[in-house]
C-alpha cells in the first residue's frame, strides 16, 4: 500500500480523492477570507490583480475531510512539492 507524508502527516494512497498545490488569495469579501487559485492562474493570468497570502498543499480525502498544509512563500512551497514528488516515484 503507497503512502505519502506531507510534513508530519501521512496519508494511505488510496483514501486521497484528490491531491493539488494552489495559491491563497484575498477574496476581496473580508480581510481575512481567502480562496485557492491554480499556480498556473497566478503565473500567466492574474497580472498583479490579486493580493497573494500564501500557498499550499491540499489534500481531499472526503466531502468533509481536507487536510491543507500552508506556506509563506512560492519557494517553499516548491520545496514541498519536490518531496512529495520524490515519494511518488
Amino acid at each position: 500500500m503507497s503512502k505519502i507524508t506531507i510534513e508530519d502527516k501521512t496519508f494511505d494512497l488510496k483514501d486521497v480523492k484528490s491531491l493539488y498545490p494552489a495559491v491563497l488569495v484575498k477574496t476581496g469579501y473580508d480581510e481575512v477570507e481567502t480562496t485557492e487559485m491554480s499556480l498556473a492562474w497566478i503565473d500567466v493570468e492574474s497580472k498583479g490583480r490579486v493580493e497573494i497570502t500564501g500557498y499550499g498543499i491540499f489534500v481531499v480525502i472526503s466531502d468533509e475531510e481536507k487536510h491543507s498544509f500552508l506556506y509563506e512563500d512560492r519557494a517553499s512551497l516548491n520545496d514541498a512539492i519536490g518531496k512529495l514528488a520524490r515519494q511518488l516515484k
